[in-house]
């Protein structure tokens, strides 16, 4: 869908609407007939009015996903129609109800073209920002002016050497022609040549067919005035370093500019022209948006509508066929062209108001035979020459652009070879060690972490944080119970102050020691103390020392165990910090490959928005340079219209994958009430509201 599209659906249903009238479906059947599709062309005797309504059917743009019909099933259908055949004999006893279906058809073959021609132009404008764009970075930097003349050397060298050659073989020519006595043979076989050859279209081969078929006559005639083939390549020799210096001093333009400004020069003439074609497609597009097909006729007291929308059929097509005749003439202003295009139209010898004895069933024919012409010449041919003139001052071929980096890989490509050759094992161990490091990196911070993560959820023993073994704290600890029992046994004085120790008061000394008491090892401790040596040889210094110390292994164990129970309450966030690094680059290193070698959704939807904010600042440029000039009266000039307007084709295009389809239909809505509004106050005010309203989406400010 496009601006184009939405505006031949428009003017197609209102064909529909002043043109089914005069067949008996007026206003009041509108509900039942919706346009040619739902006629019923059997109620219609006529075998040719059938013929005709058929043929407009097949006109018809309501199931077009385009809107306009293609070129060439415009030609057949007007071919099918028979009205582009030349016959007198078609004119005579016609009916009103045929005349009204041919017209009808007609109407509908020029809304299509109206259609195709403005998408022609609508495509020539597009591509011609990209070229202004590469000319005016050229233009804005030194270096790329330098890198620009270097480019370009090769191809203004070839120029100038044709120039020489060309001059130099002109001057050849008269020479010998003296020596030779006048003879006229040569001479006027090689003037015959055409403009183009002379121009260097097509020099090459002309002149390999000319020594070839008379080089036997030339060098008979050289043989009897004595010229031999040393004496006319010495001569062809000293007019061609003539030749060189006279183009040398006669270039003043070399003489006085570098090389460099030079390049610029011409990327400047280059930029100039672009921009003039830009103009003069857009003014041509503006003319037809506001001129073109101007039906906005109110029906009668009866329903019909007059004869008026066949005389803007009439106007619309030469409006067409003058916009395609002056758009390429890059040397009017573009107040002339536009005076130039609507004083064709006026002038137009092939309207009815200028022909007054010209039958009136012969109109739709005359208008059909024109449409052809504008099919099979009119709109071909501008194509052509457009392109033609767009290529030859936009940017350079690839071959130019890149010629330089070509030669330099070339030339350094049989060093790159031996670097490859000498290094051959040492690429392929970086490839091999590449893999493997790749595939421990995957398995060991990746798949084993995973394994982890889900045997930590499904509580599985074996993968439980473990920092001391799980029975280790148990049995320290019995056996400094059975340690402290036995020594109070031996020392029950020390341990309960008696001679002898109950059951009750074991079980008391147990318990205390599975809580961390040790008293009675502690009180013995205390006693030897006081006499070291002594208790060290006598007492039992030594035994209560090694109890201590087990009891200092026990309880780095209590406190180990539980540093244990907290790892274990923690194990799942562990694991999948243990697991994130591994995660991370893993989805980095996809994401660029993706980036790089797949999807590019998300990188061209961010350059979508990026051309959408160049596009919505390109529009109001355009209408604050509209505002502040002082003829302008607030009303858009053509060139600005079509500029705008093929603004708001790119804006259409580009928001259709970023809106949200409910968001879409309304944004088409604003484009097209901006399309049809003609004044800059009112331009100002929708560019503001589609500003505002889609900026979430569109990355715009208000």
């Amino acid at each position: 869908m496009s601006i184009v599209a939405d505006r031949v659906r428009r003017l197609d249903a209102l064909i529909d609407k002043v043109s089914l009238a005069p067949l008996g479906l007026g206003e009041d059947q509108d509900e039942q007939f919706q346009g040619v599709d739902h006629i019923e062309v059997s109620a219609l005797t006529s075998p040719r009015v059938t013929e005709l309504l058929q043929i407009a059917k097949g006109l018809s743009s309501s199931s077009l996903s385009l809107g306009h019909v293609s070129k060439r099933r415009i030609r057949n259908l007007l071919i099918e129609s028979g009205l582009t055949d030349e016959k007198d004999e078609q004119f005579e006893a016609k009916s009103a109800l045929e005349t009204d279906a041919e017209w009808m058809l007609v109407g509908k073959a020029t809304v299509q073209t109206y259609g195709l021609m403005m998408s022609t132009l609508l495509d020539q404008i597009t591509p011609l920002s990209d070229d202004i764009w590469y000319w005016d970075d050229i233009l804005s930097s030194y270096p790329n002016s330098l890198l620009y003349t270097m480019q370009t050397t090769p191809v203004r060298m070839g120029k100038w050497t044709k120039e020489i050659w060309l001059e130099s073989l002109d001057r050849f020519k008269d020479w010998r022609l003296q020596q030779l006595g006048h003879r006229p043979g040569p001479r006027f076989r090689r003037e015959s040549k055409t403009q183009s050859e002379v121009e260097g279209v097509s020099i090459v081969p002309s002149l390999h067919s000319e020594d070839e078929s008379d080089g036997e006559e030339i060098s008979a005639e050289a043989s009897a005035t004595g010229l031999n083939l040393t004496q006319q390549w010495r001569q062809f020799y000293g007019i061609v370093r003539e030749s060189i210096t006279e183009k040398s001093l006669s270039n003043i333009r070399h003489q006085v500019l570098s090389r460099v400004d030079i390049g610029r020069s011409d990327a400047r003439r280059k930029l100039a022209r672009l921009q003039k074609l830009r103009e003069m497609t857009a003014s041509g597009l503006g003319m037809l948006l506001d001129e073109g097909l101007d039906l906005g006729i109110s029906a009668q007291e009866d329903g019909t509508y007059n004869e008026e929308w066949r005389l803007v059929l009439e106007r619309s097509v030469a409006l067409m066929d003058s916009t395609l005749r002056g758009t390429l003439m890059l040397g009017l202003n573009m107040q002339d062209f536009e005076d130039r295009v609507f004083q064709r139209v006026d002038e137009d010898p092939e309207l009815s108001l200028h022909i007054e004895d010209i039958p009136h069933a012969a109109r739709p024919a005359i208008l059909a035979r024109r449409l052809l012409s504008l099919l099979d010449e009119g709109i071909p041919q501008h194509s052509v020459s457009a392109s033609a003139l767009a290529r030859k001052n936009g940017r350079p071929s690839r071959l130019v652009r890149y010629w330089i980096p070509a030669i330099a890989l070339l030339l350094s490509s049989s060093t790159i070879l031996r670097f490859l050759v000498s290094r051959k094992a040492d690429i392929i161990d970086w490839i091999r060690d590449l893999g493997a490091t790749t595939r421990d990196f995957w398995f060991n911070w990746v798949v084993e972490p995973t394994r982890k993560v889900i045997g930590t959820i499904r509580h599985d023993e074996t993968s439980e944080i473990a920092i001391m073994s799980r029975d280790s704290l148990k049995a320290d600890r019995e056996s400094l119970e059975r340690m402290v029992v036995e020594f109070s046994l031996d020392n029950p004085d020390i341990a309960v102050g008696n001679s002898t120790i109950t059951e009750t008061q074991i079980a008391e000394i147990r318990t205390r020691v599975k809580e961390g008491d040790v008293t009675p090892i502690l009180k013995a401790y205390e006693k030897d103390l006081k006499k070291p040596f002594v208790g060290a040889i006598r007492g039992d210094l030594v035994r209560s020392v090694l109890i201590q110390v087990q009891k200092t292994k026990v309880d780095l164990e209590v406190a180990i165990s539980g540093i244990d129970a907290l790892l274990k309450s923690q194990e799942l966030v562990f694991g999948f910090i243990g697991l994130t690094p591994g995660i991370l680059v893993s989805i980095g290193i996809i994401q660029y490959f993706r980036t790089a070698f797949g999807s590019r959704k998300g990188l061209r939807r961010g350059k979508q928005a990026r051309r959408t904010r160049r596009v919505l600042r390109k529009m109001d440029k355009i209408l604050t340079e509209s505002q502040s000039n002082p003829q302008s009266n607030n009303i858009i000039s053509y060139r600005d219209r079509g500029l705008l307007v093929c603004e708001a084709h790119v804006l259409r295009n580009l928001a259709q994958g970023i809106l949200p389809r409910e968001v879409e239909k309304e944004f088409v809505e604003d484009l097209d009430e901006f399309a049809k509004a003609r004044t800059v106050p009112e331009l100002f005010r929708v560019l503001d509201r589609i500003r505002w309203a889609y900026a979430e989406w569109l990355g715009s400010m208000k």
